[in-house]
């Protein structure tokens, strides 16, 4: 019994680590599913994407000064007097006066009592004091000198800058997306070649016991292999402190809470050829977010400067009016239905057109020189990232050969340790020696991946970083 329950306790301890290792499993991801979970849960394309519904919102409503404006108005008013019209009665005294006179020339009695009558007034009340409307108007302008026509260009600018803003939001993602997985897949690389370089060390040190317990060393020559153990293993646990970090910040980007660690399985790579750097010059002009933008706001500029200088012209309305309800206005005095046309035209406002298209001149032409000088940066720029890539290029293939060459000498000064042909400080050299280049090649695939896609986005066609990637070699190849 004593012998089962021993057995079982030594194959838990065995198992122990695996079961720690299947209760926290790596989570593996490729490059692919990871864009495709940053599209669905970043919150700078949602941003983007009501910016394109606000402009949609914006351009419908600019469209709604094509239609009539239909309103209502009432109202209820009290005047202090009433209005009426007033008659004297001497207009119609008078005369009789005259005829009076003409039969009865020193008649005294019938004027005085015409005068008398003619002194008074004859009242006719139109309107009460208290007056109640409500009405029904309706105005469509027919001419406004092409406000209207321009005012929708603008809205349709507005909706395509909305959308190439998307697409630089989409851009500026991927190049995240890849400085933040590619890193995390060098980190990786890196901890691995650390961690086989402290196996190696280990090792070494270990048969270095052996040798000095055989006499065949000194006591210095394993020490001076026991710091250099030491030193891989400080390394490594930095290189794994790196990583983690690494695998926060990728697990933020693409809104993933999990205990366990992403594994990215899309490994690093490179590309024979490219297209030259003129190629990628030549993009920048229709395919560039920002100088898209630009032309854009120069036709929005133009538009600008076209309804400014319709204020010249005068604007024509149709435009009627419907009494639906009245108290105290007679119809006679003021109809129930009106219809008619009208203009307005500003003869003279202080020079204010003249200053708006002035302004609209200096905008467009201060946009024109931005575009220009947009278009010299950002070609600077490529040259700049194609200068990255192929200084990469370089690297990668001047290490290919060194990483053959120390592979090569590892395993000769081990061989030759064993031998006692070699002393401990040439193995150690040479298992460092391999671990730089082994690093500095990856540090090179990774440069190569990051100013690759900066190159892409920036001559506007980020989505190809996949097509480069499927048919680039893989940092696998340096390895094996």
């Amino acid at each position: 019994m004593f012998r089962y329950l021993a057995s079982c306790s030594m194959l838990l301890f065995f198992l122990f680590p695996a079961i720690l290792t299947a209760q926290n499993p790596e989570i593996e991801l490729s490059y692919e599913q990871s864009a495709q979970r940053l599209l669905q849960e970043n919150q700078s394309l949602k941003i983007a994407a009501k910016e394109i519904e606000w402009a949609k919102n914006e351009h419908q409503r600019l469209n709604a000064f094509w239609y009539p404006s239909i309103n209502a108005t009432g109202a209820y008013v009290h005047m202090s007097n009433k209005i009426e019209v007033k008659e004297p009665l001497s207009q119609f005294t008078d005369p009789a006066k005259d005829f009076v006179h003409s039969i009865i020339p020193n008649d005294q009695i019938i004027s005085s009592i015409l005068d008398k009558i003619g002194s008074y007034s004859l009242s006719f009340p139109l309107t009460p004091q208290n007056l109640t409307t409500i009405d029904a108007n309706i105005t469509w302008p027919v001419f406004t000198g092409g406000k209207r026509i321009y005012a929708g260009k603008i809205g349709r600018s507005m909706v395509s800058i909305a959308e190439i803003n998307r697409e630089q939001v989409h851009a500026n993602l991927q190049v995240l997306l890849v400085e933040t997985y590619f890193g995390l897949r060098l980190g990786q690389r890196v901890v691995e070649v650390r961690e086989q370089t402290y196996r190696s060390l280990e090792k070494h040190y270990q048969n270095a016991l052996k040798l000095e317990a055989n006499g065949m060393i000194n006591k210095a020559e394993r020490l001076f292999v026991k710091v250099n153990m030491d030193e891989a293993k400080r390394e490594l646990e930095s290189a794994k402190k790196d990583l983690n970090v690494a695998q926060n910040g990728f697990k933020v980007l693409i809104k993933m809470d999990s205990e366990n660690d992403i594994r990215p399985v899309t490994p690093l790579f490179i590309n024979d050829g490219l297209p030259s750097v003129s190629y990628f010059k030549s993009l920048v002009s229709d395919n560039n977010y920002i100088i898209n933008q630009i032309k854009l706001e120069e036709n929005i500029a133009e538009n600008e400067l076209n309804i400014a200088r319709t204020g010249y012209a005068p604007n024509i309305a149709l435009f009627g009016k419907q009494t639906l309800y009245a108290h105290g206005i007679e119809k006679n005095l003021l109809p129930r239905t009106m219809i008619g046309v009208g203009f307005t035209w500003n003869i003279f406002d202080g020079l204010d057109r003249e200053r708006k298209v002035r302004q609209a001149k200096i905008s467009k032409q201060t946009l024109e020189l931005g575009r220009e000088k947009a278009i010299d940066d950002i070609r600077v720029a490529i040259d700049k990232f194609y200068s990255q890539i192929q200084n990469a290029l370089d690297n990668i293939t001047a290490l290919n050969t060194t990483i053959e060459m120390s592979q090569e000498l590892v395993r000769m000064r081990k061989k030759s340790f064993t031998e006692g042909m070699a002393t401990s400080a040439e193995v150690v050299d040479a298992e460092v020696m391999l671990s730089k280049v082994q690093i500095a090649s990856l540090l090179a695939y990774y440069q190569y991946d990051v100013a690759l896609i900066n190159l892409l986005a920036t001559s506007g066609i980020p989505d190809t970083f996949q097509s480069y990637r499927q048919e680039g070699k893989s940092e696998h190849l340096i390895f094996n």
